[in-house]
């Protein structure tokens, strides 16, 4: 894959293709066409149109074109951006089995780590709507079919100040092919090198323009089958006296439980076993091998229709439309389901299904002898955005646009239990009675639940939702007047945007008959109302060491009908030193909107394992805090907790405010020959009033430990005490605006432009160092250092993390050659000297080839992990004994790709 690094806007020459709104022709080795009269243009990162040689840079961007898309053979966005050296972190893919708080099948983009609703991704410059499965917070990269994509700009800045909220660790701007001349058609075909994971993908693009305008439409069909789990890997591996051996879940075919006298024993396993027979417990004899039951890579399909137009309604004034549809189906296999988690199972010792004689507590049963579960979702998601632009004069531009984009998804899983119905089927005084009642289930052993039991107890979920985004935009862009040191920029606009979320789970989810999570409906909305103005002041030209010294700024005022008002303002200075050399610097506010499910998650009741520190306070030290606080809260004297639990309120919360972030960039560019350009790049990011769910036992400890309950968690919105008795009567796990991140690090980058023997060879180079990435949960948590480690749900934070590639093309032949390199890093959880407590550097290695017959016929061919490296062995691994979202379960996979055009 191509990456190239694009830091200001002087290197757009030599980065981008001579395609779309760019009229300058890319220095490619050996092109020696003459560049098109200048235009104006914008670029990600500013609202500002000028000509093309009087940009001023505008941040460190990352420009990955319709050639590298090409080479990579990949069939979905993500799979590019996931590559880059500033992803970091978890982010939705195939390989991802169980990415849930997004949607299921929903893929994603998650810059410097900081997480996939913190990365704004637009399309052609104008936000897109949230995809999944209902009440989502971030953009599914599937909606994008790969073949219409002409480049994607990642500009790795704060950037609230010009596209508003989320634009915190960055932005993603995929830019789509406007018009072509004829139609195109393509098709793709891949697999693994253990012939599985097959990968099908067809084009057809169709395209007329002329004086009057410009048409283009497109179809596009994309799908990727499944890859087993255990064929990576056979078994969950642990470590065991300095060994890794196979370890299977608690969760039992034929059932786990406690005796009375403390015991834990298995009942039978075996379908030719004893019926009745049980033993004591081993988790090595009785752990149940789930890898057979999972996917490392599950199942995607995608269909897609898209039309772009634009008709010139005069010299000046053109209308243009955008229009797109994609249809997803996607799949994931999960493990037989199991009973005793969600509700405990308690058997008489007189139960005619009870062998041991005993009063026992089934703690985990898992219904094998029905088969795996399947969950499935289809979403249907389509944009519009259609509007007007045109020019005043030859130095101001306008435009206005409205913008509906639309999601709506089913989702469900077959194979679900239905708890309510284990209960009647344990009813030994009415089940089986007649024949409406329920028949008489024995789930002590395996094989022993008939299938009218199994199919009495069994039901398919089926659950609905969407989101909804409406905006409206207008803006003008332009040159104010000159100065001597060149002309002033200017842009300004409005916007108006509304989001809305929604998610109906099934019935017996929300009524928590279902084995398993408990789930209410979700709905809510908002809207905003938002001005921004941008201004470009060259301060100094042509003097000693001053090619150029241009003052950049920014600011948007935000006005949200759940939050208030919001300023954000972004300002920085571009040097040109000398030619060769720019250096620049910007600061920015930014700030995060809360989603619809943290603000509008169904609010729950839970009984949650919580301790009290109250509990028998006056037996403390009369020095500590505890007893100084449980005293000043006039908690009774005596006071013992009421049971090991307390009624805790969990779900989305009305009250929370948007996320605050301070960034700063500082770097450097030196184009030493019109062939080589060298860029290095400083990020720091603070993020303030982070949402982050804390539990309810914390909130209490903190709170209790502090001086003079003068914690943010002493307040009454985190709980409150019955005064008369001193119990708690309200107590909340709801998210709230407590965590502090912080992220800093360096961005290098390098390309080189050169010819040997007949070739035109390109190399470039992407390095990303990061430095630190603190979290504090809470105010005055000890704080989690992420940077160097990997994580058992957030994924990796490795401190360096590269892409280098070489191009090359001589005639018809071209190629290109890219590594990508994730160094090594620490598990967060495990002991120094375990094995797998630290992961070593990884390399993966690609290739590709390709041929062009003639103008119309080309083929290519390409292999991913060329060198087959296997993924290190994690500890806190997610599935596969590794971490998926990091690290290349597959292994090596070919793909080959025919194109014509006529």
């Amino acid at each position: 894959m191509s990456y190239k690094n694009v830091p200001t806007a002087t290197a757009l020459g030599l980065l981008l293709l001579s395609q779309g709104s760019y009229a300058q022709q890319a220095a490619v080795p050996g092109n020696t066409d003459k560049a098109a009269p200048m235009e104006r243009v914008q670029i990600t990162g500013s609202r500002i149109n000028l000509k093309q040689e009087q940009i001023s840079g505008v941040g460190p961007v990352t420009v990955i074109d319709a050639d590298a898309i090409q080479r990579s053979g990949a069939i979905s966005i993500e799979t590019l951006l996931q590559r880059m050296p500033s992803s970091a972190g978890t982010a939705g893919n195939q390989g991802s089995a169980y990415w849930t708080s997004n949607g299921y099948g929903t893929t994603q983009v998650n810059l410097r780590g900081l997480g996939i609703d913190r990365t704004l991704v637009l399309l052609n410059g104008r936000r897109v709507v949230a995809g999944g499965t209902g009440a989502n917070s971030s953009v599914d990269l599937n909606m994008i079919p790969v073949a219409m994509i002409e480049r994607v700009e990642v500009l790795k800045d704060g950037a609230s100040a010009i596209y508003g909220a989320d634009a915190v660790a960055g932005v993603v701007n995929i830019i789509t092919k406007k018009a072509i001349d004829g139609v195109e058609m393509s098709v793709r075909y891949g697999k693994t090198g253990q012939s599985d994971g097959e990968e099908k993908a067809a084009d057809i693009v169709w395209g007329t323009r002329s004086d009057r305008g410009s048409m283009m439409a497109s179809l596009n069909y994309s799908e990727s089958g499944d890859v087993n789990l255990a064929s990576r890997a056979p078994c969950a591996l642990f470590e065991d006296d300095g060994k890794l051996v196979c370890s299977g879940s608690s969760s039992t075919i034929g059932g786990r439980a406690r005796l009375a006298d403390g015991r834990r024993v298995n009942f039978n396993q075996d379908l030719g076993g004893n019926p009745r027979g049980f033993e004591t417990y081993s988790a090595a004899k009785h752990g149940y091998n789930s890898n057979p039951f999972l996917n490392a890579v599950n199942p995607i399909k995608r269909v897609g229709v898209s039309a772009f137009g634009k008709l010139n309604l005069n010299d000046n004034v053109e209308l243009f439309t955008e229009l797109m549809f994609t249809n997803r189906q996607s799949e994931q296999l999960a493990t037989p389901g199991a009973i005793g988690a969600n509700r405990p199972i308690r058997i008489a010792a007189s139960h005619p299904t009870n062998p041991t004689g005993q009063d026992l507590v089934l703690e985990r049963r898992r219904v094998a002898e029905v088969g795996p579960r399947n969950f499935f979702q289809e979403t249907n998601t389509f944009r519009i955005a259609t509007g007007l632009a045109g020019a005043i004069n030859d130095k101001w531009d306008w435009s206005a646009s409205v913008n509906w984009g639309r999601n709506t998804g089913v989702d469900g899983m077959t194979n679900i239990i239905n708890l309510d119905r284990v209960d009647a089927t344990l009813d030994a005084a009415n089940c089986g009675k007649t024949p409406t009642s329920a028949p008489c289930g024995n789930y002590l052993g395996y094989g022993n639940l008939t299938p009218a039991v199994l199919d009495y107890i069994h039901f398919d979920t089926r659950d609905n939702g969407g989101n909804d985004q409406k905006s409206f935009n207008a803006g003008v862009s332009g040159e104010l007047f000159n100065m001597p040191a060149g002309a002033v920029g200017f842009a300004t606009g409005f916007e108006y945007r509304q989001e809305k979320g929604w998610r109906d789970p099934d019935s017996l989810i929300v009524s928590g008959a279902a084995n398993t999570n408990r789930q209410d409906p979700i709905a809510g909305e908002y809207s905003a109302r938002e001005v921004f103005a941008e201004l470009s002041v060259p301060l100094l030209a042509k003097l000693p060491l001053v090619d150029s010294l241009t003052l950049n700024g920014a600011a948007r005022y935000s006005d949200y009908s759940l939050f208030g008002s919001k300023s954000t303002y972004k300002v920085g200075l571009d040097w040109q030193v000398i030619p060769s050399l720019k250096l620049r610097a910007n600061k920015s506010t930014a700030f995060r909107v809360p989603n619809v499910p943290e603000l509008f998650g169904g609010v729950s009741e839970g009984n949650l394992t919580t301790t009290d520190p109250c509990n028998s306070w006056n037996l403390q030290d009369p020095s500590s805090n505890i007893y100084k606080n449980c005293q000043a809260s006039r908690v009774p004297v005596g006071f013992k907790q009421f049971g090991p639990s307390i009624l805790t309120t969990g779900g989305g919360n009305v009250n929370l405010e948007p996320e605050d972030a301070d960034t700063f960039t500082v770097g450097a560019v030196w184009t030493p020959s019109k062939s080589v350009t060298l860029t290095l790049d400083y990020f720091n990011i603070e993020i303030n009033n982070a949402i982050e769910t804390v539990p309810g036992s914390t909130k209490l400890s903190v709170c209790y430990n502090s001086p003079g309950l003068a914690h943010i968690f002493c307040s009454p919105s985190s709980f409150t005490r019955e005064p008369a008795t001193g119990e708690i009567n309200f107590l909340s796990s709801q998210p709230a605006n407590a965590a502090q991140q912080r992220v800093s690090g360096i961005d290098l980058g390098a390309m080189y432009d050169f010819r040997a023997y007949g070739w035109n060879v390109a190399l470039n180079g992407d390095v990303s160092r990061l430095n630190r990435f603190d979290v504090a949960p809470f105010p005055g948590g000890d704080i989690i250092e992420y940077a160097g480690k990997i994580t058992g749900g957030r994924g990796s934070y490795a401190e360096w993390r590269a892409a280098t590639g070489l191009t090359a093309a001589n005639g018809p032949w071209s190629g290109s050659y890219n590594i990508q390199y994730i160094g090594s890093a620490d598990d967060i959880n495990a002991s120094a000297g375990d094995i797998g407590a630290r992961a070593p550097s990884v390399a993966y290695h690609n290739a590709s080839v390709k041929y062009a017959f003639n103008k119309a016929m080309t083929l290519s061919f390409g292999v991913d992990n060329l060198l087959d490296k296997a993924p290190p062995f994690i500890q806190s691994w997610t599935d596969g004994n590794t971490d998926t979202m990091t690290y290349d379960l597959l292994g090596r996979r070919w793909h080959a790709r025919l194109g014509y055009r006529f």
